[in-house]
């Protein structure tokens, strides 16, 4: 039975995109699950930040929910800040600002899923 939708693919194999937004430095985005899947409800991102690299202060209408991977950085959220790194989980709620900045020498890799607006 092949059941249609369903996906399997080591998250190498899914193309690295530079981010090129205003105050991002040294960041990549690879987009793992996605409606092009049949994800209806959330897409599933990996980021990637470089160390020295940071994405900018910055606020949306959606949540994240974030799986610390590896490396080791800092979460802005708000007035707070908090350090993490590989099995912390980070969730921020919407229209707060926020950014990720990479405290190491390793990439900070994690997972970020977002819903999508319906």
């Amino acid at each position: 039975m092949i059941i249609v939708g369903f996906k399997v693919v080591h998250y190498s194999r899914v193309k690295a995109e530079n981010v090129e937004i205003e105050g991002f430095k040294g960041v990549t985005v690879r987009w793992l699950i996605t409606k092009d899947d049949g994800a209806e409800n959330f897409a599933m991102r990996c980021f990637e930040i470089k160390s020295g690299g940071k994405t900018a202060f910055h606020s949306h209408d959606w949540e994240h929910e974030v799986f610390v991977l590896s490396g080791k950085g800092k979460v802005r959220c708000g007035n707070e800040e908090k350090i993490v790194e590989a099995g912390y989980v980070v969730f921020i709620p919407p229209n707060i600002p926020h950014c990720f900045e990479n405290l190491g020498e390793d990439t900070l890799r994690f997972l970020c899923l977002i819903p999508y607006k319906k």
